[in-house]
């Protein structure tokens, strides 16, 4: 019999570009189709991670990992995938595996997004019947290292989005709870830019862009924002105390000269500009009573938290190592269970017929009953405490088999209950 085998075939955005993982990814008939396929070869535990970024599969079976990989190809055989496939075992397979899981191996590092991806492929393989014993615990204790370094490391806080980050520079000021704002622009980052500003508890919100019906599109994600004209925002900064700008613009949208004519020197503002162009006269930082946040001072704390992030993915390391050390000795162990399980199940049916066979010789009342097969077992248990604690204990493969031909042997047992 040859030795299991943990290890995994497949694409990521490392080597492949989009227009390439487009054409291998998974969808959940695919994956039952792939499995009925690989199943053919006798790899019967295999999990498939099919996401925008990846389609790998993940096995662990007796079978070479190239067998494996021609069963990628041909499931894919209109797609020339075969100088950016990757492959590992062992080892170097249960590191990618965690490290996957925990977010180390994402495009956006340290990503929560991924550790569900994972719990749901895993759930998905064992649905179809091809998560055994060793795949079930292998990614699960992948996911549980995940977690604990989610919750000790928190690599996911250190925000790289330039709005998030914005946002918070404005919520350390103190310009966000119970305060008025105007965001003017209705693209993607002025929507997130909202979405930030709720969260950050704000109290009114209006709303413009050069385009109106652009913004009053917005009222139905965003209902309690106020949509103004473009034209009137120098009039509506009035009410407020902070303004964000995201626009695309190719030209300042808020001048100096403007915000000076129609609020005063005296008006105490801050603006947050997320847009590139600026959106927002640099000269306005040098206002008394205004401050200026702009998408440099923004860039050098994302460039910042990403040194952190990518800190923080260093000493996970030792986090991981530990657990696959503690993963290889369960699967060192485990590899001796059937043959444990078939022990004792020997011992029972021992201890089955000896019970039979006396109580059929002695008249015994149900509690005698109860107590003549409690002893029974007990003994026979305490013959085998030595002997199982013994053969958890076998150290290299080598030693397990001929443990296992030498038990199957002595106990007369088929070589399929090993």
């Amino acid at each position: 019999m040859e030795e299991l085998v943990f290890g995994y075939v497949g694409v990521s955005y490392k080597e492949a570009p989009l227009a390439v993982r487009e054409r291998v990814s998974f969808t959940d008939s695919k994956k039952i189709e792939f499995m009925k396929e690989i199943q053919k070869i006798g790899v019967e535990q295999c999990m498939v991670l099919s996401t925008c970024n990846r389609s790998e599969i993940f096995f662990f079976c007796d079978r070479k990992i190239e067998n494996i990989r021609s069963c990628y190809e041909e499931a894919f055989s209109g797609v020339d995938i075969s100088k950016y496939m990757l492959e590992k075992q062992g080892n170097e397979a249960y590191e990618y595996l965690f490290r996957i899981t925990a977010g180390l191996e994402s495009l956006v590092l340290g990503e929560d997004q991924i550790l569900g991806q994972v719990v749901d492929a895993l759930e998905f393989s064992r649905t179809m019947g091809h998560a055994g014993k060793e795949l079930n615990k292998i990614v699960r204790e992948a996911i549980t290292c995940a977690k604990r370094i989610k919750t000790k490391y928190k690599i996911s806080e250190k925000p790289l989005s330039v709005s998030y980050v914005g946002i918070q520079q404005l919520q350390k000021l103190g310009a966000i709870s119970g305060k008025t704002a105007l965001v003017v622009g209705s693209g993607k980052t002025a929507m997130l830019a909202l979405t930030y500003l709720k969260e950050y508890g704000i109290g009114e919100i209006y709303l413009c862009n050069r385009t109106f019906s652009h913004a009053k599109a917005l009222e139905h994600q965003f209902s309690d924002i106020q949509v103004t004209d473009y034209g009137e925002r120098y009039e509506v900064m009035k009410k407020c105390d902070l303004v964000i700008s995201a626009t695309a613009s190719p030209h300042v949208i808020i001048t100096r000269e403007k915000f000076q004519g129609s609020i005063g020197d005296d008006k105490e503002m801050i603006f947050l500009d997320l847009a590139s162009p600026r959106d927002v006269d640099p000269e306005l930082e040098n206002q008394e009573n205004v401050i200026l946040i702009n998408l440099d001072s923004l860039q050098k704390i994302t460039e910042e938290n990403q040194k952190e992030r990518e800190r923080l993915a260093r000493e996970c390391k030792g986090e991981i190592d530990q657990s696959i050390l503690e993963l290889m000795e369960w699967l060192r162990t485990s590899q001796m269970d059937r043959t444990i399980e078939s022990i004792q199940k020997r011992c029972s049916d021992i201890v089955e017929d000896s019970f039979s066979y006396l109580n059929r010789k002695l008249d015994l009342s149900n509690k005698e009953q109860k107590i003549l097969k409690k002893v029974l077992h007990a003994n026979l248990q305490r013959l085998l405490k030595e002997p199982i604690k013994e053969l958890k204990e076998l150290d290299t493969k080598e030693q397990q088999e001929n443990y296992k031909n030498m038990i199957q042997h002595l106990f007369q047992m088929e070589s399929e209950d090993t």
